[in-house]
């Protein structure tokens, strides 16, 4: 058989085998007996020249080459279906599909639920997801490229060049503190942050400085982090019993100082605002639904700035 001869059957079996690892699996979600994807993959061995799965104890799992073929084999079906299927208008009302959004955990408390209610207010039978980004396996950027994200939220000092970028909103940095701190009220100098033990978050951004700390760098300021949480949402509880500082932005600072007895006190010097940004792949820029998501993302956000401001 010439090596060139595939159908996009074939394309279909072969990346689901080869996500699925299993022929298994491939068979139930192809709707197709084993045997049949059996065959199918003793015919793709022959026109890549492969073993393609192998075993490895008592499961299968790609080879090398393999795993290349991962990508293309999504791309050309995504591009089969565009030819096949064209979409170029799109109603929410309507849809029943999933959309998946990737995001940092510190949008939790304050974004995530605001677009979840416009979401299922305009798509009532459509369904959403949200993936934290440090779970995303390969990366956010590795999720728009393969189409398990159709977009990502966050703050970054450098955004990716070779994704689409929209800037959302900006949003002022704090520091948070409970609220009988010994640092008292408008007593936050450059002198007391400085020599005050400070909380951090580890997130998606494992460079060694991360947003806050360059932008501090820029107004002068250091900052000593004695405590390092993995998620946004302890902090506040962690403030309510000791004397930490924590540096963020306004509007997760305002949602907590509403519910604990924490408060807000200005950053010593001037700080510039984060910019959020949502990002997208090349491959949804163009898809009418995606341009929905995008424009509901866009306007929630710039609603709940403004009502923080």
């Amino acid at each position: 058989m010439s090596r060139e001869s595939i159908d996009s059957h074939m394309i279909r079996v072969l990346h689901t085998l080869l996500t699925e690892s299993s022929v298994s699996r491939a068979a139930s979600l192809l709707g197709q007996s084993q045997p049949t994807v059996s065959i199918a993959l003793r015919r793709l061995r022959e026109i890549t020249g492969d073993p393609l799965l192998v075993r490895s104890g008592s499961r299968m799992v790609p080879t090398s080459h393999a795993l290349t073929l991962i990508e293309p084999a999504a791309q050309a079906l995504s591009n089969i279906d565009a030819i096949l299927h064209p979409n170029t208008t799109f109603d929410p009302v309507v849809s029943t599909r999933t959309f998946r959004i990737g995001s940092p955990d510190y949008l939790d408390v304050f974004f995530v639920p605001a677009v979840i209610d416009a979401f299922h207010q305009a798509a009532p039978l459509a369904k959403l997801e949200f993936k934290h980004l440090m779970m995303v396996d390969g990366g956010y950027e590795n999720g728009l490229e393969t189409g398990l994200l159709d977009l990502v939220i966050g703050n970054w000092r450098t955004p990716p060049e070779h994704l689409h970028l929209q800037p959302l909103c900006k949003d002022e940095l704090v520091c948070l503190m409970r609220a009988d701190h010994p640092v008292g009220v408008g007593e936050l100098t450059r002198d007391a942050y400085e020599s005050a033990e400070h909380l951090s978050v580890t997130t998606y951004n494992t460079t060694a400085w991360g947003t806050i700390d360059t932008e501090l760098a820029r107004n002068g300021l250091t900052r000593t982090v004695t405590t390092t949480l993995p998620y946004f949402g302890m902090a506040p509880y962690v403030l309510v019993r000791s004397d930490l500082l924590f540096t963020t932005t306004r509007a997760l600072a305002s949602h907590y100082a509403r519910i604990l007895p924490l408060r807000i006190e200005p950053i010593p010097g001037a700080t510039n605002a984060l910019t959020y940004y949502q990002l997208w792949h090349e491959r949804t820029h163009r898809s009418a639904a995606t341009r929905w998501l995008r424009k509901l993302v866009t306007t929630v956000s710039r609603t709940l700035i403004s009502d923080i401001a």
